[in-house]
Parts: C-alpha cells; sequence; structure tokens
C-alpha cells in the first residue's frame, strides 16, 4: 500500500493505496458518463478523487475507500485527480474510523516531466496548501 504523499502523476496503473472520503462533490454528466469529484486523505496527505458511473453512487463521505491499480493523472479539465481508470478496482473496506491530514493536498502541486524522463515527474511547485476546490470551513 502506497500513501497518498508517495504518489507522483504517471500514465499507469500502479496506485495502491487506502483513504477517507472527506467530502463529495455533485454529480455531473461529462456526455454519456456521470462523474463526481471528492476530497479524500489518509494520514500523510490529501488528492482529488474522480468517481466514474456507479462509484458517484456507491461512495459516500466517511467511506474508507481501497484502491487498487489506480492512477494519479490529468483529468479532461487539466486538472490532476486520482482515479481508478479503465483497470483499477475501488471498493469500500470501512466507514469514519481513519486517521488524514488534509494538507498537503497532491492534486494542488504542480508537477512537470523529470530532466531524466518524460514518463516521471517531479514537484515544481505547490499551488496551494489545501484543496481549492474543498477549502476548509474554518
Amino acid at each position: 500500500m502506497q500513501s497518498l504523499k508517495d504518489i507522483v502523476p504517471a500514465a499507469q496503473n500502479n496506485v495502491n493505496t487506502r483513504f477517507i472520503i472527506l467530502e463529495k462533490g455533485n454529480v455531473t454528466m461529462e456526455g454519456q458518463n456521470k462523474t463526481c469529484l471528492a476530497l479524500v486523505a489518509d494520514e500523510t496527505a490529501a488528492v482529488h478523487f474522480q468517481m466514474w458511473g456507479d462509484e458517484c453512487d456507491a461512495f459516500e463521505a466517511g467511506d474508507i475507500l481501497s484502491l487498487r491499480n489506480g492512477i494519479f493523472s490529468y483529468n479532461n479539465r487539466n486538472n490532476l485527480v486520482l482515479r481508478a481508470g479503465r483497470r483499477g478496482k475501488v471498493e469500500k473496506v470501512g466507514e469514519f474510523t481513519m486517521a488524514f491530514v488534509e494538507t498537503p493536498n497532491m492534486s494542488e502541486i504542480r508537477w512537470v516531466p523529470s530532466n531524466s524522463s518524460n514518463k516521471t515527474y517531479v514537484q515544481e511547485a505547490v499551488l496551494s496548501p489545501y484543496s481549492r476546490i474543498f477549502p476548509p470551513k474554518h
């Protein structure tokens, strides 16, 4: 299992992690597909998680999810999101009882291709210490 702070953008389905849903956004339609964005976190970091289709109805705030073979990449709005993708699988493994932090938010970091490889990315800048889509309530 990877910690959220250890994931980096890649065009590979290689993210295996566990997290809790902190907030879930509204369900929208993208063409024929139902989609929604959520703020998720573990004890090391937070990230935006993109849900598709039945996932939007299956999971709620407070659910603890396990993601296997997920992908951390840009969605069509050019935002970095974690998602199951076509090859990944996400399932509910618990509720409510999980330690988490809301910063750093891995989706709020600007990532650039590494000098050594266009397939690996490195952090260039922090855009915001917390989610700008789901800002803190205090």
